[in-house]
């Protein structure tokens, strides 16, 4: 099973302060699609996550951190790095659709 941390109020610190990228999974368990992008988001996490750090966000439960990041629509996955926010997608997305944006991503970090 891959390393996704499930975000509580006393651990979001460790997305901020993560020294790899996080990607966000900002969703709801009543959420239809939410709950269709929870095995993509796993396989993401499976073959990344060297690179990258996987976090999810139940929206219900710290409603105050959804506002905060301007979510309006779940699920929505928000790339941050260093506590910014680096992309942003709404919407159920596919598997090749994500892996093109991490794949973007993480090779513009190991260029930097």
């Amino acid at each position: 099973m891959a390393n996704i941390l499930h975000v509580q109020k006393d651990n979001w610190q460790q997305v901020l302060n993560s020294a790899k990228p996080m990607l966000v999974d900002f969703w709801a368990g009543w959420c239809a699609p939410c709950r269709a992008l929870t095995p993509t988001f796993e396989k993401l996490a499976e073959k990344y996550g060297n690179e990258i750090g996987f976090a999810k966000v139940d929206v219900d439960d710290l409603p105050q951190l959804a506002s905060q990041f301007g979510i309006r629509s779940i699920p929505t996955l928000v790339l941050l790095q260093g506590g910014e926010v680096i992309e942003q997608v709404v919407g159920l997305q596919s598997y090749e659709k994500l892996t093109s944006l991490l794949d973007r991503h993480t090779s513009a970090l190991a260029r930097n």
